[in-house]
């Protein structure tokens, strides 16, 4: 069997303007893996992190960008898109 080379990122990401802290992502070879919020409101972001497992970084990205908490001009689904972002951008394929 040829070897499968795999890469895998854990990455925390420091929120800005929300009220959860900050996010911790695991990705797999563009695969959201595993997405942890610190802080927030836990029972809505422990769904999002249920429906965001499994699906690639640029579907998260599509579905959540730009979303927003009342009048703030972004939200904890909004600064996950930041988060896949700058994770990408340190590295994670």
């Amino acid at each position: 069997l040829p070897f499968e080379r795999r890469f895998i990122m854990k990455f925390e990401y420091r929120t800005k303007g929300v009220s959860s802290r900050s996010i911790i992502l695991d990705i797999e070879d563009g695969i959201v893996k595993d997405v942890e919020f610190i802080g927030g409101c836990n029972g809505n972001l422990k769904g999002i992190c249920s429906l965001v497992k499994g699906l690639s970084c640029e579907e998260v990205k599509k579905r959540l960008s730009g979303i927003r908490c009342g009048l703030k001009p972004t939200s904890c689904p909004d600064q996950l898109t930041k988060a896949i972002d700058e994770a990408l951008a340190a590295g994670a394929k």
